[in-house]
């Protein structure tokens, strides 16, 4: 007879009631008393995590891919330096508002509602964006799919460490994370082979064409998903907390089979009064020193990682000289691109190989440990790829490629994978939503600072001093992560600011 598994003893505890994060916490065990080893995740709890995935993909094929794009919308649309800050800085903008704007939202009205509206939008932008007519309707196409995009920062993280158990909850919510540098080099790889196959001024609207029916399908698929039994609960609708913790564990053979949530009468009666926490809360003497942690180190890792990932192509070309100075026709400046796409597309991988070792280490080692240890790291690749504009090729070629390729291996091992996952996690749930969106907000303001900026100043002062700006920046994201650490590798997310 085939053994079936139940849950542990001393866990079963239904007659008093469990919490929700109890229910998803719990690990069965089989019929003679043999435990399991880790909580299996259910379809729906997949589900999620994939559709969860997909919105930081779209982010990095989108985000990075204006960088193989922008030399071709330069000669469209005859931009000059100024113009081309502007167009990188669009959809970063975009970011920092819909971060706010619309990933608060989803304290107000739930994360399944916001999850589902904020890629409606993007895909709704994509689609404009590929047919923009001239400049201005181009920048403000991009501002839009940026708007969807910073929602989805602290939206897609809500829905994934809100229905996931507390031990993994870090791996999954950064493998998600993840799909962003995937992204990345996906859009250095479409840009390449639309550039191929497509050698044209106006093969970069191939390029953001390619992702509209991939997200019509992600759009739809979100309809299908759970609302946050998390979210429910705090808003004291307990009986829809119960139906979505059982709909969300559904599994076969089933466990639970019931949910009876614990639910303490004299709380129901507060929560039922209490409205979500505003942007002011963020700023009390309880959650202050969280907002500092989340925001902060993210502002001055969004410096570098934004700035290098837009603008690697032009870097590259500056530092190294393989491209033509002066291109003088179309087919130039495609091969140029080309050229710059193929050596973005190597350097991108390594933020692969980053983020895959912070989602195995991140529960292991835990945030904080390597926030700083990535920021240090970042700090050295900087300066290696400076030292190259001393020496000739193929030493310059060397210490280039290997200071990038340092340099998106520790920014994904550290900062820019940990301020995304320590940003939501650290604050109360009524307030998780404005807390994440506000720290993306303030990180963006930096990543809108650096692609503005990184044109002009790389014209006035050049690769190094500019690099060297980068590796001050990275050295005090460090300290400031130590100065306001908060732990929370293995937290329970009904335990935050109790």
């Amino acid at each position: 007879m085939r053994e079936t598994m139940t849950s542990s003893p001393e866990d079963s505890c239904e007659a008093t009631g469990k919490t929700v994060q109890q229910y998803i916490d719990e690990t069965p065990v089989w019929s003679d008393g043999t435990k399991t080893a880790a909580t299996p995740l259910t379809p729906m709890q997949w589900r999620i995590w994939w559709l969860a995935a997909a919105g930081k993909f779209f982010e990095g094929l989108v985000v990075f891919m204006t960088g193989v794009a922008l030399p071709l919308l330069a000669q469209e649309f005859g931009l000059g330096p100024t113009s081309h800050g502007i167009v990188g800085a669009a959809s970063l903008f975009g970011i920092l508002i819909g971060a706010t704007a619309l990933g608060g939202l989803s304290d107000y009205f739930g994360r399944k509602p916001i999850f589902i509206l904020e890629m409606a939008i993007f895909t709704a932008f994509l689609v404009a964006v590929s047919f923009s007519p001239n400049f201005p309707v181009l920048v403000f196409c991009l501002f839009g799919l940026g708007v969807a995009l910073g929602c989805d920062y602290p939206t897609a993280h809500l829905v994934i460490s809100e229905c996931m158990p507390s031990s993994a909850r870090g791996k999954f919510v950064l493998g998600a994370f993840g799909f962003q540098a995937v992204g990345a080099l996906a859009g250095a790889g479409i840009g390449f082979l639309i550039l191929y196959e497509n050698p044209t001024v106006g093969a970069w609207r191939w390029m953001y064409a390619t992702a509209i029916i991939p997200a019509v399908i992600v759009t739809l698929a979100r309809l299908t998903i759970t609302e946050s039994a998390h979210w429910l609960f705090a808003r004291g609708k307990y009986d829809e907390a119960e139906r979505e913790t059982l709909r969300l564990l559904s599994r076969v053979p089933p466990y639970p089979q019931r949910v009876a949530l614990d639910v303490d009468e004299e709380l129901a009666e507060m929560a039922q009064a209490e409205r979500p926490g505003g942007y002011r809360e963020l700023f009390s003497e309880k959650n202050r020193r969280a907002t500092i942690l989340t925001s902060v180190p993210w502002f001055l890792q969004d410096l570098s990682t934004y700035g290098i990932g837009i603008f690697t192509p032009t870097i590259l070309a500056a530092a190294v000289g393989q491209q033509k100075s002066h291109a003088t026709s179309v087919s130039d400046i495609v091969l140029n691109d080309m050229l710059a796409a193929k050596g973005a597309a190597v350097i991108d991988m390594l933020l692969i190989v980053g983020i895959v070792a912070a989602a195995l280490l991140a529960d292991r080692f835990g945030r904080i440990k390597l926030q700083i240890f990535g920021f240090i790291g970042c700090a050295v690749g900087l300066f290696l790829a400076s030292l190259s504009v001393s020496f000739a090729d193929p030493t310059r070629l060397y210490l280039t490629f290997a200071g990038f390729m340092v340099f998106s291996f520790m920014t994904n091992l550290g900062p820019n994978a940990q301020t995304y996952l320590i940003a939501g996690e650290v604050f109360p749930t009524k307030v998780r939503g404005k807390g994440a969106g506000f720290a993306a907000s303030f990180a963006k303001l930096g990543a809108v600072l650096t692609a503005f900026l990184f044109p002009i100043l790389l014209a006035d002062i050049g690769v190094r001093w500019l690099l060297y700006i980068l590796v001050v920046a990275s050295l005090i994201g460090a300290v400031v992560t130590w100065a306001t650490r908060i732990e929370t590798a293995g937290v329970n997310l009904e335990e935050i600011g109790k």
